[in-house]
């Protein structure tokens, strides 16, 4: 410090003699300028620390206006940068020891000191306290980082916890500083850590992701880095970690990567979906013919008959629900009878749930109806019902309540989602497991799943909402661990004046009119000439869109419609349409195909047809087309 701006020292001392002790001694050293100053009670340093800046502090302990160690109190207070150095005439290593501390930087006893000593101990103290405030700095940025740092020992105890821990981790430093890492951070042994301990000893440094746990228990995945920090002999001291939370990255390229799958499959299920539709269409069709004809069949053949059809219809609802799901199609809105949906969703609970599983409904007569689509609506109803087997593995009761409900102004301000009117309300509820009230709030995040890699995507839930919400309904749930889970959905009532006969067939005879249906199946040609022939209808068919042209040429002025599918080899669908059209602008046509895609291609309209027909289709959807197409008018 020598040839430097002399050191400004403020004295606090009581006792004269002492004083000019104190200034003699420092006069004696040529070697430092120092500037000392002189109060003799801690009132009057404290006006003057707030006056000037000083250096450094000589402190008595025991002044007029202030005893012992309440001084530092006091002190601090007003300047908590300015080293002090004690001076006192008791010879005390516990004094000592409890003065540094309580803040001062050095403890020097009265009797004891000289020249030499006192300015050794003024450069030391301010040297120190530089250094202190540095590690002090440097600290707050440490804190002030989002990472979390931390050091520890060879033997993993922690000795340095900054905020950014605190905030990942949830433990204070004081609750961190001195446990072991293996036992606080981990779930019991991790290989992952010994290996990447084995490999820090032996390289200095290591990096990569590792799952830890919260103080509350909560799984975490952090980046972490560890930097080994040596000695000047290059011994290892001690060990640097700063890890970055990642849980929330993952978890958003789980989803994605669950999503892109969701895409493939989706992909993968149009491709399916047009085959088995094709397979569907031909076993639909001849069990509806051979219950129209074989009319002296015995009970048990019309009964097998009558399961072959509704197997086949429900396959197809099948495959119109994976794509409906996989694809995001959606189907068109009818007024709907729910009480027949609730009692085939029964059917098919009590046919493919585990027998250990009793399912009861209680549905009254007079349930409203309501506006929607029956496959979305049996989505909803079978995922919740799903959910209710997986929640009873051991047996249990799956309750599906339903009824009319008029929802007030009261209970709208009650439930955000709700809105007053008239809605019917399903009850699905079991007596499983339960939810618990850490994850009940999370149930309907999308890609969240309580369930096992591999058993679950975390969709169910969400799709139901996404559904339920479509139709301005909404969705609640109560649920207690141990003791089962109630779902609780309410949808719009539409309020017609008297609902649909769902079991109403109207026969659409025809008058003799030559149809040309075109489709590459085989068996799909001959089921559709035997309806259309069954419903007094003369058939001509055609394998494929250059046989269907070649065919129309020949018969143009005798065929009044064409049965089209739209996915066939050497000529599809679309291609077929439009060379029609340039044989006759006017042709009547029906576009048929197990993929709503094929209707939706941007390289066809679906202005260019008279109707449109989905794979698999029924007898009597088949004939209501074909006569509603015959019946209108031509449009020039």
């Amino acid at each position: 410090m020598e040839n430097q701006t002399p050191i400004h020292v403020l004295l606090i001392e009581d006792n004269p003699g002492d004083r000019r002790l104190l200034q003699e001694l420092l006069r004696d050293v040529a070697s430092v300028s120092i500037r000392l100053e002189y109060v003799d009670c801690l009132s009057k340093g404290l006006q003057r620390l707030g006056e000037t800046h000083f250096d450094l502090i000589l402190l008595d302990l025991f002044l007029p206006d202030s005893r012992g160690f309440e001084t530092f109190t006091q002190l601090h207070q007003q300047e908590r940068e300015v080293p002090i150095v004690v001076t006192t005439g008791l010879d005390d290593e516990t004094l000592a020891l409890k003065a540094v501390q309580e803040g001062a930087q050095d403890y020097l006893v009265k009797g004891q000191i000289t020249g030499e000593l006192l300015v050794r101990s003024i450069r030391y103290a301010i040297e120190r306290n530089r250094a202190e405030q540095k590690i002090r700095e440097q600290a707050a940025l440490l804190d002030i980082a989002t990472d979390a740092i931390l050091v520890r020992d060879l033997e993993n105890r922690i000795l340095f916890w900054n905020k950014g821990a605190e905030r990942l981790y949830g433990w204070g430093a004081e609750e961190a500083l001195g446990q072991k890492t293996t036992q606080l951070l981990y779930k019991g042994t991790s290989l992952q850590v010994q290996e990447a301990q084995k490999t820090l000893m032996e390289k200095g440094e290591w990096q990569g992701e590792l799952h830890q746990v919260t103080k509350t228990a909560r799984e975490v995945i952090v980046e972490s880095r560890w930097t080994l920090v040596r000695n000047d002999d290059k011994t290892p001291k001690f060990i640097l970690t700063v890890s970055t939370d990642v849980t929330e990255k993952k978890q958003l390229e789980a989803q994605f990567l669950r999503a892109q799958r969701m895409e493939s499959i989706g992909t993968l299920a149009s491709g399916i979906a047009h085959d088995l539709n094709n397979i569907l269409t031909p076993v639909l069709a001849t069990a509806q013919l051979l219950q129209m004809k074989l009319t002296n069949l015995d009970d048990r053949s019309q009964q097998m008959l009558q399961v072959l059809e509704a197997n086949a219809k429900r396959g197809a609802e099948l495959v119109k629900q994976v794509l409906s799901f996989a694809r995001g199609v959606e189907g068109k809105n009818t007024v709907l009878q729910m009480k027949h949906l609730i009692r085939e969703i029964q059917q098919v609970a009590r046919e493919t749930f585990p027998k250990s599983i009793e399912v009861w409904t209680e549905i009254p007569e007079d349930l409203w109806t309501v506006n929607g689509n029956a496959t979305q609506l049996h989505q909803v109803l079978m995922n919740l019902c799903v959910n209710a087997r997986d929640a009873m593995p051991f047996g249990g009761r799956l309750k599906i309540i339903a009824e009319n409900l008029t929802i007030d102004e009261n209970y709208a301000r009650a439930n955000l989602d709700a809105r007053e009117g008239n809605y019917i309300a399903i009850s699905i509820a079991d007596n499983g497991m339960g939810i618990s009230k850490e994850i009940i709030d999370r149930i309907f995040e999308p890609f969240f799943t309580t369930k096992e890699v591999g058993k679950g995507t975390g969709l169910g839930l969400s799709t139901v909402v996404g559904i339920i919400k479509s139709y301005h309904g909404f969705i609640t749930v109560t649920s207690s661990v141990g003791k089962g889970t109630e779902f609780k959905i309410f949808l719009p009532a539409a309020m017609t004046s008297k609902p649909p006969d769902a079991n109403a067939v109207t026969t659409m005879l025809g008058h003799h009119e030559l149809i040309l249906a075109v489709d590459d199946e085989t068996a799909i040609r001959e089921v559709t000439r035997a309806a259309l022939e069954a419903y007094r209808y003369r058939v001509i068919t055609a394998e494929d869109g250059v046989d269907a042209i070649s065919v129309y040429v020949q018969h143009k002025d005798d065929i009044g419609l064409v049965l089209l599918d739209m996915m066939m080899p050497s000529m599809d669908g679309p291609t077929t349409i439009r060379t029609l059209k340039k044989i006759n602008p006017h042709i009547k046509i029906i576009a048929v195909s197990g993929l709503l895609s094929s209707y939706q291609s941007a390289d066809f309209t679906p202005a260019e047809v008279a109707a449109w027909l989905p794979k698999p289709y029924t007898v009597e959807e088949l004939m209501k087309a074909i006569h509603r197409v015959l019946a209108a008018p031509i449009r020039y």
